[in-house]
């Protein structure tokens, strides 16, 4: 494993934009990434499974997961709960992995606040015509459920400023490739390379020989 890819990597988006797609696409073709699987108190959807795409609980569980602190965050969104179990994001961390978050913008912040290397990146849209269209073709919820839905993205919209990466989600390869070269340059950060200071050293010691020997 690649130990300067140890840190969370989340991807925050409106309804519809397609973050799950891309995180799932992204851990796939990467083998020092790994999916940070959600809890939530929502039903599933009819291709749902719980423990893949999700840990479905019910409310009593869901508190008693928040109470004792087992939720690295946890946020409403429309009307329902999702939270980050702590255990698997550190587990991940320690193996050298990078954990790809696929949450609110609420979350985002208090990932952000519990790492501060943690990358966020919001995913969007290529238009407003394209999300409502996703939001059709999924079929999981009324008219009144995607007016929500469209609502809750417009507001939304003030919080991308605090991202650190934009990535428009018009074209799946394209977008997945934009998150690779994400993660390769934050792995050169000098903070994520484990043998830097190391490297520094040798490189010291070798011109100080070649310094002294003219």
């Amino acid at each position: 494993m690649n130990a300067g890819l140890a840190f969370p990597l989340v991807l925050a988006a409106p309804s519809g934009a397609g973050k799950t797609t891309l995180a799932r696409a992204l851990v796939k073709r990467n083998r020092d990434a790994v999916f940070s699987i959600s809890a939530t108190t929502r039903r599933p959807r009819r291709d749902e499974r719980d423990g893949h795409d999700y840990f479905f609980v019910d409310n009593a569980e869901f508190d008693r997961m928040a109470r004792d602190g087992e939720l690295l965050e946890w946020a409403i969104v429309h009307d329902e709960r999702y939270g980050t179990p702590r255990f698997g994001v550190r587990n991940a961390l320690d193996r050298g992995e990078t954990v790809v978050l696929d949450i609110d913008f609420q979350g985002a912040r208090q990932v952000r606040a519990a790492f501060e290397d943690a990358v966020l990146v919001y995913v969007l849209p290529p238009s407003s015509e394209e999300l409502i269209r996703r939001l059709l073709k999924r079929a999981s919820e009324d008219a009144a459920g995607r007016r929500r839905r469209l609502l809750t993205a417009r507001e939304e919209l003030a919080a991308v400023e605090e991202f650190d990466y934009v990535v428009v989600n018009d074209d799946l390869e394209r977008a997945v490739l934009t998150l690779e070269a994400i993660l390769r340059a934050e792995a050169c950060r000098p903070g994520r390379s484990i043998d830097l200071e190391d490297r520094l050293a040798r490189l010291r010691a070798g011109l100080d020989t070649l310094i002294h020997a003219e």
